[in-house]
């Protein structure tokens, strides 16, 4: 092999040769298949042309070669590193050109056939995913090469095949003329990540088909039509349908939706094998400008989906699969975007299974290209046309049969061009059964929806208001937004109050989150690892980790917020009138399958709870409940209510009494603590004695409240600032986060200006300021006492031009780090801030004060628990008035802002315990847009107090 060879392939803007015409995936019980995956032999080099081709040949002796798990990327069974960029290209922008440093794979792996394999008709080799470039041989045969990462491609093997010593090969390039088409943002990892199969195909069998199985909504009926390439017959038992292929037939049938996907069990058979099918009839169509289902607009609750595993990568197995499709389900979460890529099909027979709707999203994303104002773009140039036009062959019809799929979208962030004209001219003729998406169509020329990415709320309340302009097709289309509330770190904020919006105006279809998964690679060193920590020398750092699930899977805050936002079920009211609101969110099913509890607190804690009678209201309708009588007084506590929507019986992803929406209600309103200021400061050396603490007199630094250590109180308007708090690099918004550090918020100096002592009170004045700037707080602790108690008030006036909101405003202090237990009356069980505390519960919770903490891949401000009415630590009581966001961490804010990785964390001898009158919303900055004003923390004059008091040890 000569390099002008290797050339001649790699950097072909050609889909490739060899390979067999796309066709829909399926599997019968009539023909035999033989996994290839497991073990290989590998041999990795660092150009193309490094070796020759006679690793290929039956007798090659590969023994000395290292092994690797297929599927598999290499990089992740220690052969080179991965590289992560969000956009940018990691080589040179020349297409089709690729560097000569070249990393590439030789892989080989010998096999025997089943005693059993057939003798009779052919056989056909599948690779369902091989990034980026792969060049085959069996037996020695040359079969082709291909690209198209995330796609399948097959070969026909059968006259090569030997029941014994087969040997396949397969050279896998990182870098090829592919590579510019597949700049989506994740990491680059080469590879044969997903299944390899060999597929014995009988004389006769099916070759391809196409289920097409619509719905009409005001008959009830569906007509089922199997166009196959190779005639038979279809039959349905539970429908009695049994025709030839490609004749129609209309009978009475049960929909298939994402809420309730129905599916029927059928057969094609061909004179060579029996196909078995799963058949969901629906109608998919644009009218009345609004996407509809079985003739009914639905509402996209949604995730962008990227595959991911912490150490396989992209090598998904089933299991893993149906984890996030039952995690989906159980979240609430009604549809997944496939960015960037067809995911693997195993995925979608999932998602039809369990009831998702799907945009399956084709292998195409030039967006580096955006770097050179979309020169060269090859969506834009008809040499690559070919090449995008077999990407959208491959998506679709491989994945055609699959009801879960609604719309076909061309791609991500490739601009626009005539490529993408082709492709969607191509889809429509093949596929009239479903709509066509692409976000980066302003104009909407290609497609049929009306898509951005990121928009702010009040850009998306404009277009629900049909105010936004655009050409005349964009103004008659329904809007999504395929990308919004960037998952990355704390956050996102801002999720119900899009949702109102959502739910406010017919024309906002919904969204999907940006993303479902943190991109964390598992690593001793760091916990999980992100950009920049191979060595990359262009990468995008952490920008990689922005999912709504950790990268082991665990939930983050950011999930459990948007499973409240995007409830199906309404329950909203007022509890002191004794009636909540019960409304149906579901876009097609009614509530016979739910169940309703009520529940009754005082002061946080369940005095009663029975069930409530709901009736089975259909999509869209409400109803008003009766609530019944409080059980008991509240005798001056505070008295809410709580109604709780869950599964009545174990479903296909749920148990039984799996709660999907809940509502509270306030039914008498909480005291505030009051302390009678009774005993006076007494000093006494370098002591000042008040009620149960004692303070420095010089200083009037509180020390003791009773037998417990009190270390540093004071002001703090401080917090590590958050992925979405620093915002993103190319945004022209205000990034808070800069300007807290350029302003010196997280170096305040604080001087001190008196400490005062009067007959009922102590009194310390302060100053509180950063360096180099005239602004600051005039800062006064009022302490006063009962005796038994003390009461804090705290009053802050700022001083100077404050331009810019605060991070927090509160108080902090150290405890010994034998204070591990925390109770507290509040918002729970995890985390909340302004704009992401929907999800937040008022009860009475306990945890450990490491359970405490929110472990983002990237650490940042987390764990602040709102709403707090009483918080019990370390033998220590704090009452609020009002109440109070309360957060606790073995590490100080400055340890947590200094770190880059949670492995940096380490807990010091000191609990630090802030208690925030306020904090500064989150919003989704990190891509998208910032906290929306009303989340704001303005400096202005404030006032509020804490008392403190003994309690006993919390266990």
């Amino acid at each position: 092999m000569t390099s002008s060879t290797v050339a001649d392939y790699i950097e072909d803007v050609s889909p490739g040769s060899g390979a067999l015409p796309p066709r829909a995936r399926y599997a019968s019980p009539d023909t035999k298949s033989l996994s290839l995956n497991g073990s290989w032999r590998l041999r990795v080099s660092a150009t193309a042309d490094a070796e020759d081709d006679s690793f290929a040949e039956e007798d090659y002796d590969a023994g000395e070669w290292a092994e690797v798990t297929v599927p598999g990327h290499w990089v992740l069974q220690g052969h080179g590193s991965p590289i992560y960029t969000n956009h940018l290209y990691p080589f040179p922008v020349d297409p089709p050109r690729v560097p000569t440093e070249n990393p590439t794979g030789d892989h080989l792996r010998t096999f025997a056939l089943p005693s059993e394999w057939p003798s009779d008709g052919g056989a056909v080799l599948r690779f369902d995913g091989v990034e980026s470039c792969a060049r085959v041989w069996l037996n020695g045969t040359d079969l082709g090469e291909f690209k198209g990462s995330r796609l399948p491609h097959e070969f026909a093997v059968g006259h090569l095949l030997k029941p014994s010593g087969n040997v396949l090969a397969v050279r896998v390039h990182q870098w090829s003329a592919g590579s510019y088409l597949e700049d989506q943002d994740q990491w680059w990892l080469p590879g044969i990540f997903r299944d390899v199969t060999l597929l014995h195909r009988p004389p006769g069998s099916a070759l391809d088909f196409f289920v097409h199985a619509s719905y009409d909504h005001t008959g009830g009926e569906g007509t089922l039509r199997v166009d196959s390439d190779v005639d038979g017959r279809v039959t349905v038992p539970a429908l009695d349908i049994d025709v030839a292929t490609g004749e129609s037939v209309t009978v009475p049938v049960r929909a298939w939706t994402a809420e309730l996907p129905y599916l029927y069990d059928g057969l094609l058979t061909t004179e060579g094998e029996r196909v078995p099918l799963r058949i969901g009839f629906r109608t998919v169509e644009l009218s009345d400008g609004l996407i509809k289902v079985n003739g009914k607009a639905i509402l996209f609750k949604g995730v962008n989906r990227h595959e991911w595993h912490p150490e396989k990568g992209r090598a998904l197995d089933l299991e893993t699969m149906r984890e996030d499709v039952l995690l989906m389900k159980r979240h609430n979460i009604n549809a997944v975007r496939t960015s960037h890529y067809p995911p693997h099909p195993d995925f979608l027979d999932l998602c039809d299974e369990y009831g998702l709707w799907v945009i399956d999203e084709c292998d195409l994303e030039t967006h580096g290209f955006t770097e050179q104002a979309w020169r060269d773009n090859p969506v834009d140039d008809d040499r690559w046309t070919p090449a995008l036009l077999d990407r959208a062959a491959r998506m679709v019809e491989r994945d055609k049969n699959h009801p879960s799929i609604v719309i076909w979208s061309l791609g991500n962030e490739a601009g626009t061009g005539l490529g993408l004209t082709a492709m969607s001219e191509w889809i429509h003729a093949r596929d009239d059964s479903r709509l066509v998406h692409y976000e980066g169509d302003i104009d909407c020329r290609d497609t049929d929806v009306y898509s951005r990415m990121y928009a702010d709320h009040a850009e998306v309340e404009r277009i629900g208001q049909g105010l936004d302009g655009g050409t005349h097709k964009r103004r008659q289309l329904p809007f999504i937004l395929c990308e919004y509330a960037h998952a990355m770190g704390n956050g996102p904020g801002g999720l119900a109050d899009y949702q109102r919006l959502f739910e406010t105006y017919d024309r906002l279809q919904g969204g999907f989150v940006w993303e479902w998964i943190d991109h964390g690679i598992k690593d001793e060193r760091y916990g999980f690892a992100y950009g920049g920590d191979f060595g990359e020398e262009l990468h995008d750092g952490n920008f990689v980790c922005d999912g709504l699930l950790f990268p082991d899977r665990a939930p983050s805050p950011g999930l459990l917020e948007y499973k409240k936002v995007i409830e199906p079920v309404r329950i909203t009211g007022d509890g002191a009138d004794g009636t909540v609101r019960i409304t149906n969110a579901y876009d097609f099913a009614d509530l016979s399958a739910l169940t309703f509890t009520w529940s009754y607190q005082v002061d946080g804690e369940t005095v009663e709870s029975g069930t409530l009678t709901v009736p089975s209201l259909a999509p869209g309708e409400s109803a008003d409940v009766k609530l019944p009588e409080p059980p008991t007084e509240s005798d001056g506590a505070e008295s809410q209510w709580t109604v709780r929507a869950s599964l009545a019986a174990d479903s296909a992803w749920g148990a039984a009494g799996h709660v999907i929406g809940w509502g509270q209600f306030p039914l008498t309103a909480r005291p505030l603590p009051s302390v009678s200021a009774v005993a006076g400061p007494a000093l006494a050396g370098r002591r000042i004695s008040l009620g149960p603490a004692t303070f420095d007199a010089r200083t009037g630094e509180l020390k003791t409240i009773g037998a417990i250590d009190v270390t540093g109180l004071r002001l703090d308007v401080w917090r590590a600032p958050t992925d979405n708090d620093d915002g993103a690099s190319w945004q022209t918004d205000v990034r808070f986060g800069l300007l807290w550090r350029k302003f010196g918020l997280h170096r305040m100096r604080h001087r001190l200006d008196g400490v005062e002592l009067s007959e009922d009170a102590l009194t310390v004045r302060t100053r509180v300021a950063p360096a180099a700037w005239e602004i600051g707080f005039a800062t006064v602790y009022r302490w006063t006492s009962d005796g038994s108690r003390l009461r804090l008030t705290v009053s802050v006036a700022p001083e100077g031009n404050w331009t810019f909101p605060l991070p927090r405003l509160g108080v902090r202090f150290g405890l010994d780090a034998s204070a591990d237990r925390v109770k507290w009356f509040g918002g729970g069980p995890g985390e909340g801030y302004p704009d992401t505390k929907s999800a937040s519960l008022l009860g009475r919770w306990q945890s450990t004060v490491d359970d405490l903490q929110t472990p983002y891949v990237r650490p940042q401000e987390n764990g602040a628990r709102p709403d707090v009415r009483w918080a019990e630590l370390g033998g220590l009581r704090i009452d609020g008035d009002p109440e109070f966001w309360f957060t606790a961490r073995r590490w100080t804010t400055e340890e947590l802002d200094a770190a880059t990785h949670r492995t940096d964390l380490a807990p010091g001898g000191t609990v630090w315990v802030n208690l925030d009158h306020a904090q500064h919303g989150i919003g989704s900055q990190s891509c998208g847009p910032g906290p929306l004003p009303q989340y704001f923390l303005n400096a202005r004059p404030t006032e509020f107090s804490y008392v403190f008091s003994e309690s006993p040890e919390t266990s």
